[in-house]
């Protein structure tokens, strides 16, 4: 927001493709350009008016105007969606789209994010990775795209099924689970203690992938979706081993309920950067 008495340096526009179609949306959108294009010359402005493709992204509204958010809701919930009529798509991460209007990525930068697939590929793609992710697996995420879908149908799963179970085989010797099986791309594990009363957390990721898997202890985790009051409580020990991913745009947070000493294994698909830690404060 501007302070008053003060000029724009930079107007960015969220366009849309469909200016160059026609149509009551498109030939709205272009007169909307138009007029802002006029505005920003009168004040000496640079304007940007980012045509936008199909957007998809967590939380999308199935039903509505994305193919993506309504293959998700229904695979999340065990449906097989139909494709009747296949055609080319154009997608864009709305996390992307928002990077491009606010300058964080230059406007230049829009046709290398699009990722170009059909219907039915679209398709393809979120059934392989319900699938592989139904049984706890984390699925091919090395491209960028397989991320952002992935992340996409995570967050119609969470609130379905917030933790995995893992399968504890116990002997003579001891116990043993295994915590992730990923099928493509990078990884980073880390492990912590967390002394009794302690909370761990209290932030949100917009792109990685995040387990936790406690393996010794009592601890509560804590999630709530962005701009939301309501909070997932998953309760987790040592002798029970869960999985509990943090979904993308979800504030959490790691709490030691126990009167012990808590072990957590931590894994993410992210090589850690600290120039781009991907690690926003929220209090759950």
């Amino acid at each position: 927001m501007l302070e008053q008495g003060t000029t724009a340096r930079r107007v960015a526009y969220a366009g849309s493709v469909q200016s160059d179609v026609g149509g009551i949306y498109g030939q709205a959108k272009a007169d909307a350009a138009t007029r802002l294009t006029g505005a920003a010359n009168r004040v000496g402005a640079e304007f940007h008016d980012l045509r936008l493709p199909n957007l998809f992204g967590e939380h999308g509204r199935p039903f509505y105007n994305a193919v993506t958010a309504t293959f998700c809701h229904l695979l999340a919930r065990g449906e097989r969606p139909r494709v009747d009529v296949d055609r080319g798509l154009r997608l864009l991460h709305a996390q992307d789209a928002a990077d491009l209007l606010v300058g964080t990525f230059p406007s230049s930068d829009l046709e290398t994010l699009v990722q170009e697939l059909s219907v039915v590929e679209l398709l393809e793609r979120l059934t392989a990775m319900a699938a592989t992710y139904s049984t706890g697996d984390i699925p091919d995420v090395a491209q960028k795209v397989d991320r952002d879908l992935f992340n996409t149908y995570r967050s119609y799963v969470t609130e379905l099924r917030p933790a995995v179970p893992l399968v504890r085989h116990s002997d003579a010797r001891g116990s043993f689970f295994e915590i992730a099986r990923t099928h493509g791309g990078p990884g980073q594990s880390s492990f912590s203690t967390t002394k009794p009363g302690i909370v761990r957390g209290e932030h949100f990721h917009r792109r990685k992938i995040e387990r936790f898997t406690v393996l010794s202890g009592r601890a509560v985790i804590s999630l709530r979706r962005l701009f939301g009051t309501e909070v997932v409580h998953v309760e987790v020990d040592g002798e029970h081993p869960l999985a509990v991913d943090m979904p993308t745009l979800w504030a959490h947070n790691i709490q030691n309920v126990g009167d012990e000493l808590l072990y957590t294994s931590f894994w993410t698909d992210d090589i850690f950067d600290p120039t781009r830690p991907d690690t926003i404060a929220e209090v759950v």
